[in-house]
């Protein structure tokens, strides 16, 4: 089997040829590139390939249809919006991706995010190297804020245990969890952990249900001053009605 691999996966290459020198030795060829957007040179590199491998670039379905010994494209990554699985499927090519991958440190990241905003970190930092003092920056604790989880995967749960040992309640949802309780997490519809929730944290896919699902009506039912911050992909939130319901309030 020829094995491509369409961009790099950040990994030194002493470990990569390792891993290469392991396929090669049960007899198939591996060829790995640095990552180019372009849907011919992509053409050009796999059109004979029986395997791709890419991480978070973008894989047109011009590019899977050219390939036709094609029967498996590896995404090393936990999102495969990126890839055009309707053509995929009509090749008959199967796509997995990375369950699991940057579980903690999305969780990380996201608790990074809330802090930074509650406390203005960044704004104090700035005046802090202006020699000022951060009069009008005096930020807000965590602890005891309501935070509602959006997708109650397994990021979305790390998020929460995240969350819970600051002190916070913790509220989310997921279409299998409406109502009820998980590890501490009340389950309920997407409205009411919106009206509720004093941060609210983005963890779901990018499917056609969820796309633009943050809409002018789901900020409306926030609350005044909360915080939303998207972990998932960017399309989930309306981007004209966040600049709009940003400009509503003076942000920018």
């Amino acid at each position: 089997m020829k094995i491509v691999l369409l961009e790099s996966l950040g990994i030194p290459a002493e470990l990569l040829k390792s891993y290469a020198d392991k396929l090669e030795a049960k007899g198939h060829t591996f060829a790995a590139y640095e990552k180019n957007t372009d849907a011919q040179v992509q053409i050009d590199r796999v059109q004979d390939a029986d395997v791709i491998m890419i991480a978070n670039m973008p894989l047109k379905g011009e590019v899977i249809r050219a390939c036709k010994n094609l029967k498996f494209i590896n995404v090393a990554f936990t999102g495969v919006d990126h890839v055009d699985l309707a053509a995929a499927k009509e090749m008959g090519v199967k796509v997995s991706n990375a369950s699991g991958y940057s579980t903690q440190s999305v969780a990380e990241l996201a608790l990074g995010m809330m802090l930074s905003l509650l406390r203005n970190v960044p704004q104090v930092e700035a005046r802090c190297r202006e020699g000022k003092d951060k009069t009008g920056l005096v930020g807000r604790e965590l602890k005891g804020k309501t935070v509602g989880i959006v997708g109650l995967g397994k990021i979305g749960m790390n998020t929460a245990r995240l969350c819970q040992a600051f002190g916070c309640r913790v509220i989310g949802t997921s279409p299998s969890h409406q109502s009820g309780e998980v590890e501490g997490v009340s389950c309920m519809p997407l409205e009411d952990v919106l009206a509720q929730s004093d941060i609210v944290a983005l963890h779901c896919p990018l499917t056609p249900s969820t796309r633009g699902m943050i809409d002018a009506k789901a900020i409306a039912r926030m609350k005044d001053g909360a915080l939303l911050i998207n972990l998932a992909r960017g399309p989930v939130a309306d981007t004209p009605a966040l600049a709009a319901a940003l400009e509503s309030t003076g942000a920018v």
